[in-house]
């Protein structure tokens, strides 16, 4: 893959990790639009591991804070809402983590190396999360922020991302900000507990498949553009969730996977 190939792609992933409009359905979809070389699974780990970089930056104090406060829970016997946080989370992504790898198999086995296949799944599970994230967004009260998120309002966003897994273009981040409206949990909260269940998920996604990834220059500026461009989007949902709705992004996947399925359907 061509170095700015490799730049482009790392600018997409920092733009889509993080927004609810699933970053795999457009590291997928630009090769296939361009006839490029198909993303390698190296790449995709390099891309991720940018991203990741930028959630452990960006979230480095909250979660020296979580950790802090989760050992002193268990030793110490001293409650906090960090110390309840780190282990809300920590029995989120177990179940989360076990599901979809179970999950990704059997869709892997389903769906099978066909672009033209995963291109029409993306363009309808864009169209149909795109629908769903706005109806829920819209009729949804906003009764529970960050630190009163309960036990099972957190297991429940938490085993909603191998959802993620299973249908491509569903969006990690979007099917957990989805369910955290539906929960009630307002759209910043939802935004911000999304990004903390993201870092051991993708973290174990990482180093599972790390065996794939190999440096070179292309990687290299790959990971830094992915990183960079994570960073802003992080800061920019946070900031634009605060009296913003999910309703552009919404907007924005139907309107993308209609461009999908118009593609799929002329390229026959």
């Amino acid at each position: 893959m061509q170095i700015y190939q490799t730049l482009i792609l790392g600018v997409v992933q920092g733009l889509t990790e993080f927004l609810p409009i699933s970053s795999s359905a457009h590291l997928n979809v630009f090769p296939w639009i361009f006839n490029w070389e198909p993303l390698s699974e190296g790449m995709d780990v390099a891309l991720h591991i940018g991203t990741l970089l930028a959630l452990v930056i960006f979230f480095f104090k909250d979660w020296i804070k979580l950790v802090k406060g989760g050992f002193e829970q268990v030793i110490q016997k001293k409650k906090s809402t960090e110390g309840r946080m780190f282990w809300y989370l920590v029995i989120a992504t177990i179940p989360a983590g076990i599901a979809s790898l179970i999950l990704d198999k059997i869709a892997g086995k389903i769906i099978g190396d066909d672009i033209n296949i995963q291109m029409a799944i993306i363009g309808v599970t864009l169209i149909i999360m795109g629908i769903i994230l706005y109806v829920v967004d819209r009729k949804s009260k906003k009764d529970t922020d960050y630190e009163h998120i309960s036990l099972k309002q957190a297991i429940l966003i938490g085993i909603s991302q191998a959802l993620a897994a299973a249908f491509p273009g569903v969006s990690r981040s979007g099917i957990t900000m989805t369910v955290a409206r539906a929960l009630k949990v307002d759209r910043e909260s939802a935004a911000k507990f999304s990004f903390m269940l993201a870092m051991p998920i993708t973290l174990a996604a990482v180093v599972f498949d790390l065996t794939s990834f190999r440096f070179d220059l292309a990687l290299i500026l790959g990971i830094l553009a992915s990183f960079i461009v994570g960073v802003i989007v992080i800061k920019f949902l946070l900031d634009y969730l605060k009296k913003g709705s999910f309703k552009i992004f919404a907007i924005y996947r139907v309107i993308i996977g209609i461009i999908i399925l118009t593609l799929f359907f002329v390229r026959g």
